[in-house]
């Protein structure tokens, strides 16, 4: 039973007479009165309106039932009025006329003498819309498609109609055994509340899709070109395993897509029959196909009818050749390539149309390409649309195409490139092109559509060297719509803290230069973790300024200038020491290590570049086309007190590898050379902070400076038993990378499509290949003693061995510092008691409080570290998301390793 209130009382009816009532049955005081439908009016008039004289007058109307409507509101849905005849035909139009308006449930109109009266129960006003049952679609994605509302007047057919609308609504996300119940609820003051009882039910899959008719190829072969899957438990991921009518009749046309190209130039679908299951759970699809024989190219030729064209000229470079299987994909790309071919040549409106001969006795095709004669086009104007917050010329400046230049498809198809490397607008940008208002004359329509060029970008990640790393950077890359570029960006983690603030001008005064400037501060250290101790802390603070022009279509030259202030310092208490007994404290190679010792201290580094670029990509953000290459110069000794040469060179290439694949390779390498004079101390040329590194994120699969030459210092400790044991465990091994003064890097990638679904969600994912490796380094060996003269303590050795060896007693009392049997022998400093004879020593005091320890000297090779993986693109609604997973192929000793990165953000 459900509750129906009128009239302030309740009253209980059963559920079916509620449906009876949305059917078309009025339930009044629990009575069923059976009440006439919309399209059924002349039958309700023929029952309420009684039979009257022909020629009897109406002297008065009156309206009878009406709550919210005035009287003579209702008086005027009909065309009765005093002083008329009244008719039977007229009470029956005065019927109708009342039903058209939906606003009453039911009426009747009598005579009685003259005395018109018209009753009327009045529709009631839909206090709200509840929605119950409906978890796959959401309220605000059902509510605005349907008619029915609250504080509308309620009518059977609305109910009907958003009925039909939800259930069309699940149909097209595959949910064909959805239900949709309407029930209403009667409240005080004539007003219901209608609730839609909705059973989504399971999405219908195809469960299996037959093909009947192929000889040629396989069923799999055949389902493989269709965007629709059968439903498979390896399918999960993929949305194209539900039904829609419209991908069926896709398919279709990729099938006839692919025995064309194969040479079938006869073949037909004869049906396409989708049948639904009895539980409404799965389709069946059946194709009923006909082959056809298959054709070779016959005759190929071209006829052109614009004289600018060589017709034989032509005809020698067009990709199809006699006797090859006929391709109608490679006619369609050939019809494509001599309208292009056209347009450089500025007739954008010529007309190249292949005319197919089939040979059905020897199956062959004969294809004549016709250009017909057109004339040549000139742009007579360049409209730009769509642009609220960019200005104008931010756009007309990257056409390379003006009004009243004569038409070039390529300068087009530039210009095209050229906004969309913008990132301004929205993806798959073309200038649209229209004829103009004589037929040599031609409109271009720029229409853009702007998104979002403001980027917050909110960065956390776990390194198992650096624990947890957070970034944040503001960036705005069309500034005030004029196309600037403003960032700033703040890092930090356990270990490294940096902050930048940048600007760029592209265009300087309005010309075709570009002025840009960065200020920063980074402060580094180089211990991580409970894996490494603390040794050394660097802090940059510089400023750097560009300027570049450009030397061709696709290629420029930027010049540059970067200072920076350098102060590299270590822990005094820990590593420096008083070796000449004056008061003044020095780093100590045999507590520090001679690499971080030369490090040590105040520089100013005064650099001048220059970089050359050539790029033909189709957008910066997002390329799938093109080539970029650059070469970098550098030369720090303008001032400063940091001498070298760098140079380094960059180069990608990207391929459409067709449905959606995108193959990318890109690969990088450079070289430093220091210029100071070594004065054959042993010291390297290129100091430890000018060196490059490799690791996380230039390489995946590896740690932060993970890649390369690096030292560790693994602590002796007594076994307890007179003996000693080597400390290898990485939480108590101090490990330094000290980078190297070449390295190069390799990256092959493909970007996988995904089903409409993944689209839509912005999934883009990847596999892809790292090869690179960092080295040449200089052995780090200790080359001076901090014992006398004469005596020589490696405390370093290349292949890894133990950095200690003893001392002759005979050799310390030759060089005078005590006097001791010439047969004994001491070990130094991992003996940590050490004979009498040192005790007049300068360096007793460090002799003693040197901990044992060994150091080790690995990485240093050219020999490529590989690392394979998988990563995704997620254009999230919280930003843009970045997930890669790692393994590393190969690797040398000592490098490390990380399997798990990811990058979150936003965009305004």
């Amino acid at each position: 039973m459900m509750e129906t209130r009128l009239c302030g009382t309740v009253k209980r009816t059963s559920p079916a007479s509620f449906a009876l009532a949305l059917l078309g049955t009025t339930v009044l005081a629990g009575i069923p009165v059976a009440a006439a439908a919309q399209d059924s009016g002349t039958a309700q008039a023929e029952a309420q309106v009684q039979p009257v004289a022909q020629n009897d007058t109406i002297r008065t109307i009156q309206v009878v039932g009406s709550q919210r409507l005035e009287p003579q509101t209702i008086l005027s849905y009909v065309k009765l009025r005093a002083g008329q005849t009244y008719t039977q035909a007229a009470g029956d139009q005065a019927l109708k006329d009342l039903y058209d308006t939906e606003l009453f449930s039911s009426a009747s109109v009598r005579n009685d003498n003259g005395n018109v009266i018209i009753e009327v129960v009045e529709n009631p006003v839909i206090n709200r819309i509840i929605l119950e049952g409906n978890k796959r679609i959401k309220n605000d994605k059902i509510l605005p498609e349907i008619k029915l509302a609250a504080r509308q007047i309620f009518t059977r057919s609305k109910v009907r109609a958003d009925v039909a609308r939800i259930i069309e609504l699940y149909k097209r996300q595959g949910r064909f055994a959805a239900t949709v119940e309407p029930k209403m609820v009667e409240l005080a003051q004539n007003r219901v509340d209608i609730v839609f009882e909705i059973t989504e039910g399971p999405k219908s899959k195809v469960r299996q899709i037959n093909i009947i008719g192929n000889d040629a190829f396989s069923d799999g072969e055949l389902r493989s070109e269709m965007v629709t899957k059968q439903a498979r438990l390896t399918s999960f991921l993929s949305s194209n395993t539900s039904y829609d009518p419209d991908r069926l009749a896709f398919d279709q046309q990729k099938l006839r897509q692919f025995y064309l190209t194969e040479g079938y130039a006869d073949f037909r679908v004869v049906s396409a029959v989708a049948e639904l299951t009895p539980d409404k759970r799965d389709f069946i699809i059946t194709y009923v196909v006909e082959e056809g024989e298959r054709y070779k190219f016959g005759d190929v030729g071209v006829d052109s009818q614009i004289r600018d064209f060589d017709s034989e000229r032509l005809e020698r470079t067009l990709p199809m050749k006699e006797g090859q299987w006929y391709d109608a994909k490679l006619v369609e790309d050939t019809v494509e390539q001599l309208s292009e071919l056209a347009g450089t040549f500025g007739y954008a409106f010529a007309d190249v149309s292949p005319q197919f001969k089939p040979n059905r006795e020897n199956l062959t095709m004969d294809v004549d390409f016709t250009i017909r004669e057109a004339p040549r086009v000139y742009v007579e104007r360049v409209d730009v649309n769509g642009n609220t917050l960019t200005q104008d010329k931010v756009i007309r400046r990257e056409m390379r195409i003006a009004e009243g230049d004569a038409f070039n498809s390529l300068q087009v198809k530039r210009s095209t490139a050229r906004i969309n490397s913008l990132g301004y607008f929205q993806e798959n940008f073309e200038i649209e092109q229209k004829e103009g208002s004589a037929p040599d004359r031609i409109i271009l329509e720029a229409n853009v559509e702007e998104k979002p060029t403001g980027e917050l970008q909110l960065s956390a990640g776990f390194s198992s060297i650096e624990s947890f790393i957070l970034a944040a950077s503001i960036r705005q890359r069309n500034f005030r719509g004029r196309g600037q570029t403003v960032g700033a960006s703040v890092n930090w983690s356990r270990y490294s803290r940096s902050a930048q603030l940048s600007f760029t001008e592209p265009y300087v005064f309005d010309r075709n230069i570009s002025l840009g400037a960065d200020v920063y501060r980074r402060d580094f250290d180089n211990g991580f973790g409970s894996r490494r101790r603390t040794t050394y802390e660097q802090s940059t603070t510089g400023f750097s300024v560009r300027a570049g022009v450009p030397l061709t279509e696709y290629m420029s030259l930027v010049g540059s200038y970067t200072f920076n202030y350098d102060d590299v310092t270590l822990d005094e208490t820990q590593f420096f020491a008083d070796l000449d007994g004056d008061g003044v404290r020095t780093c100590e190679p045999l507590l520090a290590g001679r690499y971080l010792c030369e490090a040590v201290g105040k520089r100013t580094n005064s650099i001048l570049g220059a970089t050359l670029a050539f790029d033909t990509l189709d957008s910066r953000y997002r390329p799938t086309r093109g080539r970029s290459l650059s070469l970098t110069g550098e030369f720090a000794g303008l001032g400063g007190s940091v001498r070298y040469l760098r140079i380094r060179g960059k180069a990608a290439q990207y391929f459409p590898l067709g449905k959606g694949f995108i193959f990318s390779l890109t690969g990088e390498g450079g070289a430093i050379r220091g210029l100071r004079d070594s004065d054959g101390d042993g010291y390297n040329e290129v100091r430890l902070t000018d060196r490059f590194f490799l690791g996380e994120p230039q390489m995946r699969g590896f740690d932060i400076r993970g890649v390369g030459p690096r030292v560790l210092r693994q602590p002796i400790i007594s076994d307890g038993e007179g003996g000693s044991i080597l400390v290898t465990d990485q939480n108590r091994v101090q490990d330094d990378a000290i980078g190297g003064t070449a390295y190069y890097l390799g990256r092959a990638e493909v970007e996988i499509p995904l089903g409409s679904g993944a689209r839509e969600m912005g999934l883009r994912p990847s596999v892809f290949l790292d090869v690179g490796s960092v080295f040449n380094v200089q052995n780090p060996r200790v080359q001076s003693s901090p014992f006398p003269d004469g005596i020589s303590i490696p405390i370093r050795d290349a292949s890894g061995n133990a950095l200690y060896t003893q001392i002759d007693a005979a050799a310390l009392n030759d060089a005078g510092n005590c006097v001791a049997s010439s047969t004994s022998t001491v070990t130094n400093p991992v003996n940590p008691s050490p004979p009498a004879c040192l005790a007049n020593a300068n360096n007793v005091a460090l002799a003693n409080n040197i901990p044992p320890f060994q150091e080790v000297f690995l990485g240093d090779s050219w020999k490529p570290r590989v690392s394979i993986g998988i990563g995704v693109n997620w254009n999230s609604p919280f930003g843009p998301f970045r997930i890669d997973f790692a393994h590393v192929l190969r690797k040398q000793e000592g490098d490390d390793t990380k399997r798990f990165t990811f990058n979150v953000g936003t965009q305004f």
